[in-house]
């Protein structure tokens, strides 16, 4: 069975590019258009991991994993935030939150990948 990622991003290009990216991989894919939508979508099915932007309008990525963390069923799930924020703050910040690992936009497909199965086991 395959796993399923959320995916979360104002941008709908690029929620296409990494869906494209992650289903070429033999992913399932769930898309949400903020931080808000996404929590809408953890309805108690299964999700392996999430990819979240930081910067999203009605709730930031940040706000999101702080929030999903409190819900029992996504606590462990782990979380790769996919933005063009770079700074070491932004990074401390997404870590606190509960983020496991941090790839600047834009990203190589590949990139994404390697990162996608550091945190998702076979």
């Amino acid at each position: 069975m395959a796993k399923t990622i959320l995916i979360v991003d104002d941008s709908a290009s690029i929620r296409q590019v990494v869906a494209i990216t992650l289903k070429g991989a033999g992913y399932d894919v769930v898309e949400a258009c903020d931080g808000k939508d996404a929590l809408s979508k953890l309805d108690g099915r299964k999700i392996h991991l999430i990819i979240s932007d930081v910067n999203m309008p009605n709730m930031d990525g940040i706000t999101f994993v702080k929030q999903m963390k409190i819900l029992p069923a996504y606590k462990f799930t782990p979380v790769i935030m996919l933005t063009t924020e770079a700074g070491a703050d932004k990074k401390a910040e997404g870590q606190s939150a509960g983020a496991k690992a941090w790839v600047v936009k834009p990203f190589q497909p590949t990139q994404m990948l390697t990162a996608v199965s550091k945190l998702i086991m076979p």
